[in-house]
């Protein structure tokens, strides 16, 4: 019996990116290019359907070097990133103290959070300290549940919590970090508390 079966969703997913895969080099290289010069200027929601076309493409190119082929010029305003060489396109996530900015190409620390401008990272560093707390609630254990009465309330409020925060890095913390990336993308979901895309509103 194998044990890292993909889920339904991986499969799905899987399924969408076969498109690119019958791209070319060229017209995969292309359509990223000009994707990117559409990304521009914005704070990018990590379940925008543009975006997750952006990066299924993404990673089909990374698997295929795409970009070390120099086969299209990104918009200027990308510059290389230091990870895979792709163009800089950072995603702001809850585990930023920990994996920084990562890269919507290869998946790797693209920006280390001490590396990210210091204007910046006192406030980041206050947002992901309070976003700790609220996401550790899904992962108490029995005494840490027994201890706070109604666990269903408590996990209930720490989702409510966590949309208003996850709203916070959307509207706030991604578009300061537009100062310095051409492009950023902002996790808008947590899993563990069970906050869906369609739960955060700006």
């Amino acid at each position: 019996m194998a044990t890292n079966a993909e889920s339904p969703l991986d499969l799905l997913w899987k399924e969408y990116s076969l498109v690119f895969r019958d791209f070319d080099d060229m017209t995969l290289a292309r359509w990223l290019a000009q994707t990117l010069g559409q990304l521009q200027g914005k704070a990018w929601r990590l379940s925008h359907p543009l975006l997750g076309a952006y990066r299924l493409a993404a990673q089909m190119a990374h698997d295929r070097q795409i970009w070390l082929k120099r086969l299209a010029n990104p918009p200027a305003a990308y510059a290389e990133s230091p990870c895979c060489r792709a163009p800089l396109l950072p995603l702001l996530s809850r585990d930023a103290r920990d994996a920084g900015l990562i890269c919507q190409h290869c998946n790797d620390t693209l920006v280390p959070f001490e590396e990210i401008p210091d204007a910046l990272q006192s406030e980041l560093e206050a947002w992901l300290s309070q976003y700790a707390a609220v996401h550790a609630v899904a992962h108490w254990d029995d005494r840490q549940r027994k201890s706070a009465g109604d666990y269903d309330r408590a996990l209930e409020t720490a989702a409510e919590d966590a949309e208003r925060l996850l709203a916070r890095a959307g509207m706030q913390l991604a578009p300061k970090l537009l100062e310095f990336y051409p492009a950023v993308v902002w996790e808008d979901q947590d899993e563990c508390l069970e906050v869906r895309p369609e739960d955060v509103l700006l």
